[in-house]
């Protein structure tokens, strides 16, 4: 895996991404000189409309996941998804190249350069599969324990088997656990933990012991294999990198304590609100179109009010009213008592049924952005009779108020909708990641994940 940004990400997705920007540059550069029939004259326009197409197409990837080779079922579903990727990447390059001059020069090339970027994404996409299946991108690592957390461990790497990460064998501890992985796959008679490292091609120790006291770990040979480049990791850092969110099970105040992340600087917040700010700025004047249609709708169908405000705890714990358009009937809480959205929900009207499942229904909370309230990145704000319930439940709840709530979210990218406690422990998990490393990166890839999201209508109830 490589360090991007402060972000884990499989190597064979960086390398996807690099050579398919370089095929989308190609392959409308190309096709606008014609292959010896020049179509536009001047070079920099070549250039410049070659760069634009790269950069739509590659915002399209971004934003259908088609880097993500976890998601990948099977070649049909790449093959759809990536048939989506490129028809909605080139119908923007089409709008845009086509308001430059000589815009039709451009649009009449981008048939050809759709073909040749399909074509150049499925080759790339067949070589790094292969390099995958072949180990020549993998990255090993070396279990030690052989109890229950360590077959967790193996678990969730399988779970996400394109993540690039592969178990190369458990060294046994003495520690007392019940061997719960597969016998085969421990190493026996090698009584030298880095003779094993080297043998294997090891890049990673993983420390799969829930508790670490005792004096079984051996200590000196971790510090030896440290000290020659040999990353040691221990199982919230693994789970946090391969699944994208930091386990509650596992986790102790001293990681939360001592770990890195958990960034609070002047110039991070500086940039997040300047964002915020001037993208709630140009979503209200595009987004007003839809929002006054939504409004007629609502008030033909149910009559007022047409805003719902709701209570919901903010950073640091403090409350202020999100705002959202009503999907539900105006007495859904008759009885006083709060409850989650269920599927199906008899409360939701027809009208909040089309707009919950378009997100249409979250347009106003860009009011709640422009305040200052809210970001359009950050954990959805709570109501406050669950967050009293969940803190008691759940431990480290409190910690997702430490940044201000959000439109969208990790979790909402990567996890479905949460109507019971079981969901908002792994809700949570996600935002305890986000918190950790949020960065303007994963600012911009949930982003890009949202768009995805709600293209594809999942997760809305």
């Amino acid at each position: 895996m490589v360090l991007l940004l402060n972000q884990r990400v499989p190597l064979a997705a960086v390398l996807e991404l690099v050579f398919a920007g370089v095929i989308f540059f190609l392959a409308c550069a190309v096709t606008l000189t014609g292959i010896g029939t020049t179509i536009v004259d001047s070079h920099l326009a070549v250039w410049a409309a070659a760069g634009t197409y790269a950069i739509l197409q590659l915002s399209s990837v971004l934003a259908f996941g088609v880097h993500r080779m976890e998601r990948m079922r099977s070649a049909t579903h790449f093959a759809l998804r990536m048939s989506g990727s490129l028809l909605a990447g080139g119908t923007a390059a089409y709008l845009v190249l086509g308001m430059w001059a000589d815009g039709h020069a451009y649009q009449s090339a981008l048939p050809v350069a759709l073909l040749m970027s399909a074509a150049g994404m499925l080759m790339v996409r067949m070589t790094l599969m292969a390099s995958v299946q072949m180990g020549w991108l993998t990255h090993r690592i070396l279990v030690l324990g052989t109890g229950p957390e360590a077959a967790a461990v193996e678990r969730s790497i399988r779970d996400h088997n394109k993540s690039g990460v592969v178990v190369a064998g458990f060294y046994p501890l003495t520690n007392g656990s019940a061997v719960a992985v597969d016998a085969g796959r421990i190493i026996r008679n090698q009584p030298c933990l880095e003779k094993s490292i080297a043998e294997l091609g090891v890049h990673e120790v993983v420390v799969a012991v829930q508790d670490q006291r005792g004096g079984f770990l051996p200590v000196k040979e971790l510090l030896a294999c440290r000290l020659r480049g040999v990353r040691v990791t221990d199982l919230p850092g693994l789970y946090e990198r391969v699944t994208g969110e930091v386990p509650v099970a596992s986790l102790k105040a001293s990681w939360l304590i001592y770990g890195e992340g958990f960034r609070q600087g002047l110039m991070r917040r500086a940039v997040k609100r300047a964002f915020d700010i001037t993208a709630s700025l140009i979503l209200l004047l595009v987004a007003a179109p839809v929002m006054l249609l939504t409004a007629i709708a609502i008030l033909l169908e149910s009559g007022g009010p047409i805003i719902f405000r709701q209570e919901r705890v903010g950073l640091g714990g403090r409350t202020f009213s999100v705002l959202k358009f009503r999907s539900m009937v105006t007495d859904a809480e008759k009885d006083g008592v709060p409850r989650w959205a269920s599927s199906g929900d008899p409360r939701v009207t027809r009208v909040g049924r089309f707009i919950r499942k378009t997100r249409i229904d979250e347009l106003p909370q860009i009011f709640n952005v422009f305040k200052g309230e809210m970001s359009f990145v950050g954990p959805r704000p709570e109501r406050p009779y669950f967050v009293d319930q969940l803190s008691e439940q759940v431990p480290f709840y409190g910690a997702r108020h430490t940044v201000k709530p959000g439109v969208t979210g990790w979790a909402q990218v990567r996890y479905c909708y949460g109507a019971t406690v079981e969901d908002a422990v792994r809700k949570l998990q996600f935002d305890l990641y986000y918190v950790k490393n949020h960065s303007v990166y994963l600012d911009l890839l949930i982003l890009f994940h949202t768009i995805r999201v709600v293209l594809m209508g999942s997760g809305a109830r």
